[in-house]
């Protein structure tokens, strides 16, 4: 088969004919072959043999099956035996694509791509009609690495866990934005990852808690510090499943909240102000700023202040390394991360059930995590034994 394979390439380049159906032809007479080899050597003789006689199984005719790949349909011929047990293992159960196919398809659908345009491209690339709802199906291999991110084991200690939701738009009867609340942590030793998340149409206590009761059963024991704003019901789910583990309110969105309550012309200076406060040495000069800020703006807006002395969790994290406080003052991590994901989503106008927007949310999370896991979070190196003391 080699030399005449070679012999109709050297032909085609020099007719300037397509080479995919040289390729195409040879790989379905290859298959072909493969198939009779496969049922030969699971019934041990060869056909017409003589040894197939009274062995209580035989052959017992073909099926007719199309087959899509890179080069074109295959026409496949596959062969049965009497007793039914025969399973082939050159095509997959029931497929009628490439593995090729199904990893492009999926690798699309990742990157947030709708089923509609995935079906126009691959009948682009393939030559052959894939419809919405055939592509959707594929895309539903998915679904066993949504089970498994979900059901996954954590690890124990996490340094810090960052948690917020973001809203995606999910069609059930009618199609509006929904929550998705998001944990993200940081292991001792500086590498990061998703951990788990729940969708629900609002944020509230029993969301919260649920997720972080989750975390519990999923191995996590014990956590240093908890970042986020002010999450509706989260204090009450983290008293419950994690009272020991510290909180820092996020310094970013304080500081958002000052500035929309301010006059126009104070802006810039009081953002100004309150920047001193986590770029201080340490806790003592941190205080010492935030009284600073409080004194230069009590009069001009006394409720504002008094509101702001009485948050609790402004400066946590002055109790941690100073390497590591730049990324422990802000939920920046996380909203980075959600932002990222509502690009990705920009693509779909909708999610038409809840089980499409966790096939998308698992594929982002296993991508974030396969190149997070790798790397050690920015001024966490060198750390790991400070930080997992901390844990005693």
């Amino acid at each position: 088969m080699g030399n005449e394979l070679t012999t109709e390439i050297i032909a085609a380049l020099a007719q300037k004919q397509d080479l995919d159906e040289v390729f195409r032809h040879h790989l379905e007479i290859a298959i072909n072959q493969l198939l009779q080899t496969e049922l030969a050597e699971f019934l041990g003789y060869e056909r017409y043999s003589y040894a197939g006689i009274n062995t209580g199984n035989n052959r017992n005719g073909s099926y007719e099956r199309s087959f899509d790949t890179k080069y074109g349909q295959l026409n496949l011929t596959i062969p049965r035996d009497r007793n039914g047990r025969f399973e082939n293992h050159t095509l997959p159960a029931y497929g009628r694509h490439s593995n090729n196919l199904e990893t492009t398809v999926i690798q699309l659908y990742t990157k947030g791509i709708t089923t509609a345009e995935i079906a126009e491209l691959i009948e682009k690339m393939y030559g052959a009609h894939y419809s919405k709802a055939t592509v959707s199906n594929m895309t539903k291999a998915v679904n066993e690495q949504v089970q498994a991110f979900q059901q996954r084991r954590l690890a124990s200690q996490y340094a810090a866990i960052f948690l917020d939701a973001t809203y995606l738009p999910l069609k059930r009867d009618t199609v509006q934005k929904e929550a998705v609340h998001i944990a993200i942590g940081i292991r001792p030793d500086g590498t990061k990852e998703v951990l788990n998340y729940q969708v629900a149409p609002t944020e509230s206590t029993g969301i919260w808690t649920e997720l972080l009761g989750t975390l519990i059963k999923q191995g996590v024991k014990d956590v240093l510090l908890f970042v986020a704003d002010g999450l509706v019901g989260l204090d009450e789910g983290l008293n419950r499943h994690f009272p020991k583990a510290k909180r820092q309110r996020c310094l970013v969105h304080v500081g958002r909240n000052l500035m929309n309550k301010v006059r126009v012309k104070d802006r810039k200076a009081v953002i100004s102000d309150f920047k001193q406060v986590h770029r201080a040495a340490n806790r003592e000069a941190a205080e010492l700023k935030l009284n600073e800020f409080a004194n230069n703006w009590h009069q001009t807006y006394p409720k504002l202040i008094k509101d702001l002395l009485k948050m609790p969790n402004l400066l946590t994290f002055m109790d941690f390394p100073p390497a590591i406080r730049q990324s422990l003052y802000s939920t920046n991590l996380i909203e980075n991360f959600n932002k990222h994901l509502k690009r990705t989503a920009h693509h779909k106008e909708q999610f038409p059930t809840e089980d499409s927007l966790d096939r998308f949310l698992v594929s982002q999370f296993n991508v974030y995590n396969e190149k997070s896991l790798k790397r050690i979070h920015r001024g966490f190196k060198g750390l790991q034994d400070t930080l997992e003391a901390s844990f005693i």
